[in-house]
């Protein structure tokens, strides 16, 4: 469970360090009494997004929102505890269930002629179905081997702007036979589109910890996006 509302979080910055940091805290230091294994989700907004290249776990933390900033708070709360701990920093999730971005982009696409998508955001699209089974590995392979635990980053290969995201789920639609009202799919920049928080331009993550010590091999972000436009 996480506050995960990043632009309300900007006016709700009490409620959202309860959730991300306070709350996450507690946890902590009961793992630390009963000797549990706590496994943690966080991301990549605690990194500022500058540059191209994709992030590795040691990279300086400076998150650009109040949401980067309490997520960042409970990561340090964990490691402070010395509770034996797994962290995974993802990117962009998604389920079948609830609201997502693909499913915004179909609604849309069949109700609108146009759609302005960000063009300068990169990152990977990234399945809870994913998230949950590399969760199960890593918790099994740490708990026979606790040299493993520590922080990784969590997420598909290959990387898109919310552009490229947009324009391959229409496009997938298309083919498989949903009838779509759009015909133009056009590009921006972020300052086209103001939000309350200020978001990163490079969710890039780097996943070669992740994929070395546990012996994965991730698939690319299109295939996980592919299996959600067919179920829904």
């Amino acid at each position: 469970a996480a506050y995960t509302a990043v632009d309300k979080a900007e006016s709700d910055q009490g409620l959202a360090n309860l959730i991300n940091n306070d709350a996450v805290a507690v946890l902590a230091q009961e793992a630390k009494k009963l000797d549990a294994l706590l496994v943690h989700y966080s991301t990549d907004y605690v990194f500022n997004g500058a540059g191209d290249a994709p992030w590795v776990e040691t990279d300086q933390m400076a998150p650009l929102n109040v949401y980067g900033e309490t997520k960042l708070a409970g990561e340090q709360a964990i490691q402070a505890s010395g509770c034996k701990y797994l962290i995974f920093r993802t990117s962009w999730v998604y389920g079948k269930q609830g609201n997502n971005f693909a499913k915004t982009m179909l609604k849309l696409a069949k109700e609108r002629d146009n759609l302005s998508i960000i063009e300068d955001q990169i990152g990977a699209p990234t399945s809870a179905e994913l998230i949950a089974g590399v969760t199960v590995t890593a918790i099994q392979k740490s708990l026979a081997n606790e040299s493993l635990l520590g922080i990784y980053h969590l997420a598909p290969t290959g990387f898109c702007s919310w552009f490229e995201y947009a324009s391959y789920v229409i496009e997938l639609a298309r083919t498989l036979g949903v009838e779509l009202q759009v015909n133009d799919i056009k590009g921006i920049p972020s300052s086209e589109y103001k939000t309350a928080a200020i978001r990163p331009l490079n969710s890039r993550l780097n996943t070669n910890k992740l994929q070395q010590n546990f012996q994965l091999s991730l698939p690319h972000w299109k295939i996980g996006v592919e299996q959600l436009v067919k179920g829904l």
